[in-house]
């Protein structure tokens, strides 16, 4: 709209719904709310006056996922989720429930630290400026959280209970009898009574200081350990497996990834694989997301059978034990210890190869040390993913070593590939060429033997090496697999796998067990700006917690933020860390309860994703210095009930892009505390709700470049950049590098907030994703235009409703309009019932002349939650004192929702030959009887008989001659 039509509009209409009048409206109810305190949600016990009445109400938490302060503020994709969460508090507000909804910013991370070494600029300083802007930004879109309970991560006196979690992490231990994590001094009480042994079956009084450390190490939850992790030397830091991408590269960065052997901070989340997977079934999530998850966990049933080698053994974990007696060779990941000797582990490896080794098993190299360490090498360069890859040639070299099947007897080679991981399993497998087809490619490629124990159901013959491909079922029998103490031949698959299982466990060499995909959560990272570890280390190098007193351990101001970065695609380098630099903070004397001694605290930092773990709680009671939470008040919030047995939030919205990162990190945190007795709570989100994404399109010049989505048009049937030729387009992610970024300032300076909310749930469902098109933000515009008008005339601002009653026709559509909004509501269906409110609108309009008071207000509080300001605007216009916010939602009448007709279509052979009115109560003889005496179907029969009549009271019945 031009400025020279807007002036014109304003001088005819001064008091029309304009983006300036939007304006004004929009920052008076903006600062009333927060005057006000509308929003603020008291909890139990709380002393203000009617905070008793407001928690006797049915209690609702609603959150969003943390926003990450960036410094490109918000662009409209962000608000999505936002907005929704909203409209869904604001109706429950009006429905009678005590809404807690408010939203923080999880504000540690890589960007700011990223950010401050390329300007110099604390992390702090820029992390709080952008928070400063986002808060402005959300504001301005009118969104009614609670203020007094937003919280920020990089508030010490947030990650105070960030790092006494920790702590209450670290002095535990999972205890199998009890399924449930207990206070580590159970433990030790176990090993000092004598009722748990040492490893070494020393007493424990006779072990040292370390070695208890040792041993309780190999317990705790949250436990220091040297294990292969992924290092980016190109930022300086190791990566949990979720951060990095399919390809073997950085998230952030795009940065190539190694593996390799670092002591790092982990935690046990292992030892709540069965819990994670089976408390899946009571959630309230997308079927999709508890897919992610438990394909993620992957339990699994099998067996760890143990193949001698030397004087050292090789331990595998195989779902198909049955087929034991067909294991001709075995293979190890690179990075296992037998290979590199790490872990007090003696290698395998021989100085030279075995009399009689093929040329093809060693790779070309002079020594089995030799091969090794060139394959290691080149193993270390591929992620995960690449490793497991199904390649057309197989890679690998012989160790030199054998080791003895133990049913068979029979000395089995020793390789290691790259298609076997140590994140799986114990990072050794024996193969059985004949029946997996990884194992088989690897057989021919190094010409193995090949032995079939399982009978193919085709006429391929039980000769392998005849074969083009392996057998695998599990609906054959075995054979081939018997010696003097044992036989499997005959049986079937499940069977087979019971005897062999049992066997084993008898001689001592294996066991029935189950095994997880999931692996320890990788906990340390080499950065500044993060959660500091309230640990230090003795002159021994023992880990001793700081106490609750010394807490927070506050992240010390340094001059140098960046971790030290190396080459990107040099492997052989080690992380150096920020906190390490800064002598002054890392060196300290403390009086840890047995007098003043010289500590050296811990230099790594924690993930991005430690404050994310347990923000819900601190929202219910983000002022409390003494506890994590009041028990009452966790209780009220986040407690079991019916229906939800395991508590948690009411409802979650968010991106699925973190169902196995930040929700599974969280539910783990959850089941610690609840088990520890800190909370009710042992889930901390009940009903998950995935919104989709806003897209945009990008433009590309003949580069591949991005350029400005404002500066292209469209002609000649082209898309055309003004500076310079024709540009590429294709819908995808809206941001601030691709160009195509509109943000929410813009649209309210040109429509007003309520526009933007309004445009944004009303672009279709919302967990669907969905174009951006700024042409289209008008019509929303248009829709609060005319609500305006139906209710304030234009010239002098006065409102035109009228004390009369409304005529059958609007208190009908009315009352349907009530009716399906109200249900879309209550389902997040805000599209729909945006819809509706139109519908209701557009009668109004078409009705010429003053509405009825009665339907005016009933419109007004309909669309409150969506268009929050100028509902209010209206609702105080229409004479009303009190706020809209916590005005009673409308209830449909029932009999006004009904409709009086339905229209019954009536077939004969198939075709329409009439249409009734009837009543929807219509009984099925009734509407027969109508259907028949109607004159269309009489002429339509023409005298013939009535072989059926098919009768869907009331809408269709279906008449089939004889």
């Amino acid at each position: 709209m031009s400025e020279t039509t807007n002036a014109a509009e304003t001088t005819a209409a001064p008091h029309r719904y304009t983006a300036a009048l939007a304006a004004d409206i929009e920052a008076r109810w903006q600062d009333f709310w927060e005057e006000n305190g509308t929003y603020e949600a008291p909890n139990p016990g709380g002393e203000l006056a009617g905070d008793a009445d407001r928690v006797a109400r049915p209690k609702k938490f609603v959150m969003d996922m943390f926003p990450y302060p960036s410094g490109a503020g918000l662009h409209v994709g962000h608000p999505l989720g936002f907005i929704a969460t909203d409209v869904y508090a604001r109706h429950l507000r009006m429905t009678g429930h005590n809404v807690l909804h408010t939203l923080g910013f999880d504000a540690f991370g890589l960007p700011a630290e990223q950010y401050a070494v390329q300007t110099g600029t604390h992390p702090r300083v820029s992390t709080e400026a952008n928070i400063v802007n986002m808060r402005r930004q959300l504001r301005r879109l009118g969104l009614g959280h609670d203020p007094r309970r937003s919280v920020e991560t990089i508030d010490p006196a947030y990650y105070k209970w960030t790092q006494w979690i920790f702590l209450q992490i670290f002095n535990s231990w999972y205890d199998p009898e009890a399924d449930a994590a207990r206070p580590i001094d159970t433990l030790v009480a176990q090993f000092e009574s004598g009722a748990r042994p040492t490893p070494d079956g020393r007493a424990w009084s006779e072990l040292s200081a370390l070695e208890r450390a040792n041993v309780l190490g190999e317990y705790r939850l949250a436990y220091a350990s040297d294990a292969p992790v992924n290092w980016c030397p190109g930022l300086g830091t190791v990566l949990a497996n979720e951060e990095v991408t399919a390809d073997g590269r950085s998230e952030r960065g795009n940065y190539p990834v190694f593996k390799a052997k670092l002591r790092q901070w982990n935690m046990r989340i292992t030892a709540y694989a069965d819990r994670l997977l089976n408390d899946l079934d009571a959630l309230d999530w997308p079927e999709a997301i508890k897919l992610q998850q438990r394909n993620w966990i992957g339990r699994s049933e099998g067996a760890r059978v143990d193949f001698p080698v030397g004087d050292n053994k090789i331990t595998v974990f195989t779902t198909r034990q049955d087929t034991l007696f067909g294991a001709t060779y075995m293979v190890l990941a690179p990075e296992h210890d037998l290979v590199s000797g790490a872990d007090g582990a003696s290698s395998i490896v021989p100085d030279a190869w075995p009399e009689g080794t093929h040329d093809v098993w060693t790779g070309g190299h002079a020594t089995p040390a030799d091969a090794v360490a060139a394959y290691r090498k080149q193993a270390a360069a591929k992620s995960d993913v690449e490793r497991q890859a199904e390649a057309k040639d197989k890679t690998g070299v012989f160790t030199g070593a054998f080791a003895t099947n133990p049913v068979s007897g029979e000395r089995v080679p020793v390789f290691i590939a790259d298609y076997v991981l140590m994140g799986y399993g114990t990072g050794a497998i024996m193969a059985v060429p004949a029946h997996d087809s990884r194992d088989f490619a690897f057989a021919r490629a190094f010409e193995l033997p090949m032995r079939c124990v399982v009978e193919p159901s085709d006429d391929r013959g039980t000769d392998p090496s005849t074969w083009d491909e392996a057998f695998s079922s599990y609906d054959a029998k075995i054979v081939n697999s018997s010696d003097t103490t044992i036989s499997l031949d005959g049986l079937g698959v499940t069977e087979a796998k019971a005897r062999i299982t049992a066997w084993l466990a008898d001689q001592g060499i294996g066991e029935g067990t189950v095994n997880f995909r999931l692996r320890d959560w990788l906990f340390s990272r080499q950065r500044y700006w993060g959660e500091p570890f309230p640990i230090v280390y003795d002159e021994d190098g023992v880990a001793h917690a700081l106490p609750e007193s010394m807490l927070p351990l506050e992240l010390p101001e340094v001059d140098d933020y960046s971790p030290r970065t190396f080459d990107a695609d040099d492997a052989d380098t080690q992380p150096e860390t920020p906190l390490s630099r800064n002598e002054d903070w890392v060196n300290v004397e403390l009086d840890l309860g047995d007098g003043v001694k010289r500590y050296r605290r811990e230099t790594n930092t924690m993930p991005n994703w430690a404050g994310s773990c347990w923000y819900e709680l601190r929202y219910l009671d983000p002022n409390n210095n003494d506890a994590l939470v009041d028990p009452a008040v966790e209780q009220y919030w986040m407690g079991p009930r019916e229906g939800q047995p395991h508590g948690g939030v009411d409802l979650y919205v968010g991106g699925a892009e973190h169902a196995v990162l930040h929700l599974l990190y969280a539910r783990f945190w959850s089941k610690v505390l609840h088990d520890l007795g800190h909370v009710s709570s042992a889930e901390p989100f009940h009903k998950l709700y995935n919104q989709g994404m806003i897209q945009a399109y990008v433009y590309r010049d003949a580069r591949g470049i991005a350029v400005p989505a404002a500066e292209v048009e469209e002609h000649d049937g082209g898309v055309y950049y003004y500076e310079g030729g024709k540009v590429s387009r294709l819908l995808g992610k809206m941001g601030k590098s691709l160009k195509n970024a509109v943000t929410p300032d813009e649209i309210c300076a040109e429509y007003g907030a309520d526009t933007l909310r309004l445009y944004e749930m009303a672009m279709g469902p919302l967990d669907v994703s969905r174009p951006w098109d700024t042409r289209a933000v008008i019509g929303q515009y248009r829709l609060l235009q005319r609500l305006w008008r139906n209710v304030v005339d234009e010239a002098t601002g006065e409102v035109t409703v009228v004390d009369t009653e409304a005529d059958e026709a609007t208190l009908r559509a009315l009352h349907k309009a009530i009716d399906g909004v109200t249900q879309d509501m209550a389902n997040l269906r805000f599209n729909t019932a945006i819809a509706k409110v139109t519908e209701l609108n557009n009668h109004l309009t078409k009705a010429g002349g003053p509405i009825p008071r009665t339907v005016a207000e009933r419109l007004v509080l309909l669309i409150a939650p969506l268009a929050p300001h100028i509902a209010e605007e209206l609702w105080r216009k229409l004479g009303h004192t009190e706020s809209v916010v916590h005005a009673d939602f409308p209830v449909a009448d029932p009999a006004y929702v009904v409709d009086e007709t339905v229209t019954c279509v009536v077939q004969v052979k198939g075709k329409v030959k009439a249409r009734l009115e009837v009543a929807p109560t219509i009984s099925d003889a009734d509407l027969e009887a109508a259907a028949l005496a109607d004159p269309g179907v009489v002429a339509a029969l023409g005298g013939a008989g009535i072989r059926k009549v098919i009768v869907r009271a009331p809408k269709l019945v279906n008449i089939v001659p004889a």
